[in-house]
């Protein structure tokens, strides 16, 4: 019997690779390893120097980079250099330290992204992705210029968290994300999505250029309110968008409004990237 996911997953690797982006490993430390698709030019035989725009796309608590931004890479692989890594303990990057932090998430991408030869980059991130993504901004503003974030807050608080599970219904955050039954992964996804869909420390603000701030209208998990507060205190660097009838999994549940928002965004960044 053919395993509909896992050649799903074949199929996937593929179109990436036909768009342009390939993957490679990068050694950070010792017994730290990362998985980073990159611009298939910069790790030729002979390696060309990128001209365009870094954007580094940073995954939520699911899957792996590809799988998370498969509507966006090819979107914005014309005008971008795009690099999408596997977060450590997800997809092909692993660790034998026992740090679990947005923190040393962080730390690792930055210096995975400097071998790779990025001085500066643009970073998008969802949901666990844009927590990582605030934390870049602080710790590295020489090498984060913007962040677009979807679906998460600064830092995880637990009152915050566990105020967000036991409204959903859940008597944990493991229970949410971590289902082990058919029903559990049903009931995730449904919160993940507005509509019904089948699937086969703070940040140092003064030195980015620009945050925004892209929702789901009807996210279950991380509700628009909360995007609203944040934006408030940012302040003037911060812009928000809401999406209508688009959950927490906003670009995956709408694509093409998402990476029409995010184009939006970036280009507002990088204004050569509109000629």
């Amino acid at each position: 019997m053919v395993n509909i996911v896992k050649s799903y997953w074949s199929l996937l690797h593929w179109l990436m690779k036909v768009v342009g982006v390939t993957p490679c490993t990068v050694e950070i430390e010792p017994g730290t390893v990362m998985r980073f698709w990159v611009p298939s030019e910069t790790v030729s035989k002979k390696p060309k120097v990128v001209s365009k725009p870094v954007v580094v796309l940073l995954h939520g608590f699911c899957g792996d980079g590809i799988m998370n931004w498969q509507f966006q890479i090819n979107a914005l692989t014309k005008k971008y250099a795009v690099y999408v890594p596997d977060l450590l303990f997800f997809g092909g990057s692993i660790t034998d330290k026992p740090d679990r932090s947005p923190g040393f998430q962080a730390e690792c991408l930055a210096v995975g992204l400097r071998k790779l030869g990025v001085e500066k980059c643009s970073v998008v991130g969802f949901s666990y992705g844009g927590m990582v993504a605030f934390k870049m901004a602080e710790l590295y503003p020489e090498l984060v210029e913007s962040v677009a974030v979807s679906g998460s807050v600064v830092a995880m608080m637990e009152s915050i968290i566990m105020n967000i599970v036991k409204g959903l219904g859940f008597s944990s955050c493991s229970e949410m994300l971590m289902p082990t039954t058919v029903k559990g992964v049903k009931e995730l996804l449904s919160l993940g999505t507005h509509k019904k869909i089948q699937f086969p420390h703070r940040f140092h603000k003064d030195f980015l250029e620009r945050i925004h701030l892209l929702w789901g209208e009807n996210d279950k998990i991380f509700k628009l309110k909360l995007a609203e507060n944040m934006k408030e205190k940012i302040g003037d660097k911060a812009t928000i968008e809401g999406i209508k009838n688009a959950g927490h999994l906003v670009h995956l549940e709408r694509p093409c409004v998402y990476n029409r928002c995010l184009k939006h965004f970036l280009s507002s960044i990088h204004p050569d990237t509109n000629k």
